[in-house]
């Protein structure tokens, strides 16, 4: 295999293993979050799982992915100001501006679940305002990344 091909090859492996973990840890936060929205343990032990996979997978993807696309660009020959590239910038730093307080927020829900079940108390009312703002950054970023997808895919001349 040619280095173009072994870039290329680690490239969509870690925006597979980016969109998946996305797609996983959003659906496992909701599901909880609807079946068990009265279970702080349940909630604290999905919440910290979630966390988890962000620190393993999806953060080794967020930094392989700049770093193999601009390999590629650079094997290629591609100008970073080609326009599909530019905008495929711009939606990773949205997707990115959504992840970082995405990640945050996590963090907090796991331990406001994890002392709520503790203590036997129920979940605070922050929990829940938490949940709203985590399932609402969701969107955009989700929506960056399909159409980073679709001008990877594509490469529309753009401007």
């Amino acid at each position: 295999m040619d280095l173009y091909m072994w870039v290329k090859y680690v490239h969509v492996l870690s925006a597979t293993v980016l969109f998946g973990t996305g797609i996983g840890t959003a659906f496992a936060m909701i599901a909880a979050h609807l079946r068990a929205r009265h279970q702080p343990a349940v909630l604290a032990t999905v919440a910290e799982n979630v966390v988890l996979a962000d620190w393993l997978f999806t953060l080794p993807a967020v930094i392989v992915q700049p770093v193999t696309g601009a390999v590629l660009m650079w094997l290629v020959g591609y100008p970073l100001t080609s326009g599909w590239i530019v905008a495929s910038l711009i939606l990773y730093i949205l997707t990115g501006a959504c992840w970082l307080p995405v990640v945050w927020i996590q963090v907090r829900m796991a331990r406001l679940a994890r002392t709520a079940a503790d203590t036997g108390q129920p979940l605070q009312p922050a929990y829940h305002r938490l949940f709203r703002w985590w399932f609402a950054l969701g969107w955009p970023a989700f929506t960056a990344v399909m159409l980073i997808f679709w001008l990877m895919l594509y490469k529309p001349d753009l401007f």
